[in-house]
């Protein structure tokens, strides 16, 4: 194969992808909204938000991750026009999400005692403890939400995700606004604030998608005859053996990265007041490589269908070759701009907190540093991901993901985050490996897997 048979790729997939990066971007801009707008507040409100948020990431990731599962089911489908396949997988779908979304809210809800036993400063917990309670709400909307967009991914109707995102964005940015800085008849509600933004905008998002696809006559069919009585344990237990694995590779990498906030709470405000702030740089940059992931979901997905594994292949290797351009881009970016960019999250003119912003900013430049190294194979990982994911292949990639983050990155970034000078970047150095070893790793086994297809279909 030449390089331009790979390139010749990357319009349709930027065409795929773009619809779903700018929904991903608007979930991250929920959380740098809320992260900008509270940090104004000071360095111990943002400390908070940042340890209620890690409770909430978990649940997330595992509800999220779980809705994956939907996608290359409805794109295998789509591949082979079987409407009836297509209906069973969105009504079933919609079904566990919508149990997944009040379980996760339980508990994360009843679980948030336990950050009194974390070892994070009093003040934090304190403040933390109210926020979460409301943005767990926001978990039941959110996961329904996702039940409706990764059938509409998986049907190549990527656009209906991202302007719903782009709406409840709006709406949070307004929300947030005049209730943490109680504008005009609003109480002012502090970061409290924040947390009401974020439950209500996730409403009107369900409340779009689901408007929006009902309207769209190409999914008329898959919505008729939805009845609690037609679900099938089969059928459920089928998405369940894909997106239970899924949501497990999901939650290792994020429970990694809220780990690392914990860690950083360990060493005291500033450190996690900075690993926040590079934290929302960082995950606002990965949505590009998250976008490409699921584009690679649906792409390969819809070779799988259709039976054609060499096109599957070149399909692949376009969209990981895409990755890596664009996470070099953002990696040099960081590396420019690393120490402008911690002082939008402080106000760097309040004399008060002059001195402890000054140290948040210190750190968090440096953090920036180690993630612009990581920005590559933290996509190079999501992508191979998304298209394992496509093959409908994900226990294996779970015990990878374990192995990767927990086994090889999580002890790294202790010894270097409390046995060494290094601190938070060495909290940082750590996910760095973790990241490093799964994308290696993930790739190996997408090379073998295809390879296996090819030469299977090609004995045949």
């Amino acid at each position: 194969m030449t390089l331009a048979d790979y390139t010749k790729e990357f319009s349709y997939n930027l065409r795929l992808a773009y619809p779903i990066i700018l929904g991903m971007l608007g979930h991250t801009v929920v959380g740098i909204v809320d992260n900008v707008m509270v940090g104004k507040l000071g360095p111990t409100e943002l400390a908070a938000v940042s340890l209620a948020n890690s409770f909430v990431f978990i649940a997330m990731s595992l509800g999220v991750g779980f809705s994956t599962a939907i996608t290359p089911l409805a794109a295998e489908a789509d591949g082979e026009q079987n409407i009836e396949k297509g209906r069973s997988v969105f009504h079933h779908g919609l079904y566990l999400c919508t149990f997944l979304g009040f379980f996760l809210f339980a508990l994360v809800f009843f679980a948030k005692e336990l950050l009194v036993f974390m070892g994070q400063p009093e003040h934090v917990v304190t403040l933390a403890k109210p926020y979460l309670d409301v943005v767990a709400l926001s978990l039941i909307p959110l996961i329904v939400f996702q039940g409706y967009k990764q059938f509409a991914d998986g049907m190549s109707e990527t656009k209906y995700a991202m302007w719903a995102t782009i709406l409840a964005n709006v709406v949070h940015v307004f929300l947030n606004y005049v209730f943490i800085y109680g504008i005009w008849i609003f109480p002012e509600l502090g970061m409290l604030g924040a947390a009401v933004g974020t439950l209500v905008s996730r409403f009107i998002m369900l409340g779009y998608i689901h408007y929006k696809m009902k309207k769209n006559i190409k999914f008329h069919p898959f919505f008729e005859g939805f009845s609690i009585k037609k679900i099938e344990k089969a059928i459920n237990l089928k998405i369940i053996r894909l997106g239970g694995p899924s949501s497990m590779q999901m939650f290792f990498e994020v429970a990694l990265f809220t780990a690392a906030v914990w860690l950083s709470g360990r060493l005291g405000i500033a450190n996690q007041a900075a690993n926040q702030i590079a934290l929302s740089l960082a995950s606002f940059t990965f949505m590009f490589a998250m976008g490409l992931s699921v584009a690679a979901t649906i792409r390969v997905g819809n070779q799988k269908g259709l039976g054609d594994y060499k096109k599957m292949k070149i399909v692949a290797f376009s969209i990981f070759l895409l990755a890596i351009l664009l996470e070099v881009f953002f990696a040099l970016f960081f590396v420019l701009f690393h120490k402008q960019m911690p002082t939008w999250f402080v106000d760097m003119g309040n004399l008060k907190e002059l001195t402890a912003n000054t140290e948040v900013v210190t750190i968090a430049s440096q953090l920036l540093l180690v993630a612009a190294v990581f920005q590559i194979s933290d996509g190079i990982q999501a992508v191979v991901l998304g298209a394992l994911r496509g093959l409908q292949d994900a226990k294996v990639p779970m015990y990878i993901t374990f192995v990767a983050y927990w086994i090889i990155g999580f002890p790294i970034s202790i010894y270097l985050g409390f046995y060494t000078s290094l601190k938070a970047v060495g909290i940082w150095i750590g996910l760095l490996a973790g990241l490093t070893a799964a994308a290696l790793f993930l790739y190996i086994r997408f090379v073998r897997l295809t390879k296996q297809l090819i030469v299977e279909k090609t004995l045949k």
